[in-house]
């Protein structure tokens, strides 16, 4: 392909990978993530449910688990990625420490979305008698809606980066590809057409995200 020694169908082949790493850490980051954002909006003091007690275990918990750099997170956690799916090398492999990165990532980004709305919206919806899940499901969220996406869209942009260093250890995908036809074998070929097919990904998910933003706020 190109002069190189890389083919199209190992290329198609990293690509599903990397796409099946991104698809599975995100539904299952966003699933942890998400509740995790939301209760840390919620227990603030001047949240709509104030609890002290939560809010500053989850809080230093989240900035520890951030601060920790993917490369070392992915060798620092291989007994529990073992313990999950029994190996520590290959793409199901790389999806554990890619979850537990994007997790507290997105519990973060979510916080801050929320944290946007105007707090005359929150008042008003408990002037008007609504439960804490109430303000949450019909007042919080929608409003935050654009900015949550956006927000989504920025997690999908570091996983997609995160999954390329995930080839250091046997991960699969374009960043395994980069490593091992490009870097290994002196092939600066293969690592252009890496880097630009990994360009294409974050624009057309960067493009869509911004789209998506933009309807839901004009709505």
């Amino acid at each position: 392909m190109f002069g190189s020694s890389l083919d199209s169908t190992q290329l198609i082949q990293a690509l599903y990978e990397t796409l099946y790493m991104v698809t599975v850490s995100l539904l299952v980051g966003a699933l942890i993530g998400i509740p995790l954002g939301v209760l840390l909006v919620m227990t603030r003091n001047n949240g709509i449910w104030p609890n002290t007690i939560i809010h500053h275990l989850l809080n230093p918990i989240i900035n520890v688990l951030r601060s920790i750099p993917f490369i070392i997170l992915l060798i620092a956690i291989v007994p529990f990625t073992k313990l999950l799916v029994g190996t520590s090398i290959g793409t199901t492999a790389a999806i554990v420490p890619l979850t537990v990165y994007v997790a507290p990532y997105i519990a973060r980004l979510v916080e801050n979305s929320l944290l946007e709305v105007d707090e005359g919206i929150i008042e008003a919806a408990k002037a008007m008698g609504a439960s804490p899940f109430q303000i949450i499901r019909y007042f919080l969220l929608p409003e935050a809606l654009g900015s949550l996406i956006l927000a989504i869209t920025t997690a999908i942009i570091g996983l997609i980066g995160s999954t390329a260093m995930a080839g250091a250890v046997g991960g699969g995908g374009i960043g395994d590809l980069a490593l091992v036809y490009g870097y290994q074998r002196f092939d600066t070929v293969v690592i252009i057409i890496t880097v630009i097919v990994l360009i294409i990904i974050v624009q057309i998910v960067q493009t869509f995200g911004n789209y998506l933003s933009r309807k839901v706020r004009r709505n």
